[in-house]
């Protein structure tokens, strides 16, 4: 792991900087307190100041080697005591043969000698600071790590769910479809022929849209039309589609084949199970901060329902809620002969 002291300039600016403070504040004691000359006030400031704190550079990599994931923590303890000695002998050690070398003065060098004791001191304090900021500083850097990794593996796991709901949708219609393809072909060639070319371009744009996590309302809404040009060819007049939608509602984003389940749900327990004609309709409005899609249908209040997967209207509620963290975005109503799916997208 890079020393992040080296690697980032400002936080390096910020280190020497409180070097220099220190070196200062210790520079006016000895010239005010101990009353030193002031060249040897300054110098005693800069070389003990200043070799500490190019030594504390190097604490990084001792703090990184001895982490709770090499060491338990009390050998990690006895490793820091025995660098804190070591460490604080040779700094005394080498500021002092710097300083003895530089300033002849008797006067200095007893202070210096007296002085031994709480220079000691204070080494082992700078020790102690300097490790504990570097031990906040990989704990703040793996826990940014965490949390980017989590984070990617969110939107990972997210991707997946989509992708895996979006392909959940209901396949019944194509073998149906088929089938009837078979029937017509004997009875209705040319309506076998149209409604194999429906097919065809019904699958060809969903496949092509499969990989897209958002289409436009204008795009799902072309694609339901080919859908239900496919069931129309099944069912005949049993069934109308009314859309009722606000042009300025045709632009707005939703994901990518959010209505085939809805549409597939009304041919299902609408069409399908009711002798009489059946409208579907759809209507697309801007309310409040959302794009509001309802899709109603009347039904036969005695028909027996069809069991089904139970996927289309749990299919959008989830899909709904992973691309908007919201649990709220669809409801349901059925009264008065009328079943109504009500979504509310949010517009950003």
């Amino acid at each position: 792991m890079i020393n992040p002291f080296i690697k980032n300039k400002k936080l390096l600016l910020i280190y020497f900087l409180l070097w220099i403070f220190i070196a200062a504040a210790q520079s006016l004691i000895l010239l005010f307190i101990v009353d030193m000359p002031f060249g040897y006030s300054i110098a005693d400031g800069i070389v003990f100041n200043g070799l500490y704190a190019f030594v504390g550079l190097s604490f990084w990599y001792m703090v990184n080697f001895n982490s709770l994931d090499n060491y338990p923590a009390y050998k990690i303890i006895l490793n820091h005591i025995a660098s804190a000695a070591i460490i604080t002998a040779f700094w005394l050690g080498a500021s002092y043969f710097i300083l003895s070398n530089i300033i002849d003065d008797g006067n200095y060098l007893t202070m210096l000698n007296d002085s031994l004791i709480w220079r000691s001191i204070a080494g082992i304090m700078f020790y102690v600071i300097i490790i504990s900021v570097d031990y906040v500083l990989i704990y703040y850097n793996n826990f940014h790590d965490k949390l980017l990794k989590e984070a990617e593996l969110r939107t990972l796991v997210k991707e997946t769910e989509l992708k895996s709901l979006k392909y959940q949708i209901n396949p019944h219609f194509i073998f149906n479809s088929l089938n009837s393809v078979a029937s017509l072909t004997l009875s209705d060639p040319g309506k076998a022929r149209e409604m194999t070319i429906k097919l065809s371009s019904f699958l060809r744009g969903t496949l092509s849209r499969n990989e897209n996590r958002t289409n436009s309302l204008k795009e799902e809404l072309e694609n339901s039309r080919l859908y239900l040009d496919i069931e129309k060819v099944r069912f005949g007049d049993k069934f109308d589609y009314v859309e009722e939608c606000d042009e300025d509602c045709r632009g707005g984003e939703v994901p990518a084949m959010l209505l085939q389940p809805l549409f597939e749900n009304a041919i299902k327990h609408g069409v399908y199970e009711s002798v009489e004609k059946v409208t579907i309709k759809l209507k697309c409005k801007r309310e409040n901060g959302f794009l509001k899609i309802s899709l109603e249908n009347n039904y036969d209040p005695e028909a027996v329902p069809r069991k089904g997967e139970g996927i289309g209207l749990k299919n959008i509620k989830n899909r709904l809620k992973l691309f908007y963290d919201n649990e709220n975005l669809i409801s349901t109503d059925k009264s008065g002969g009328i079943f109504r799916v009500n979504i509310y997208i949010p517009e950003k």
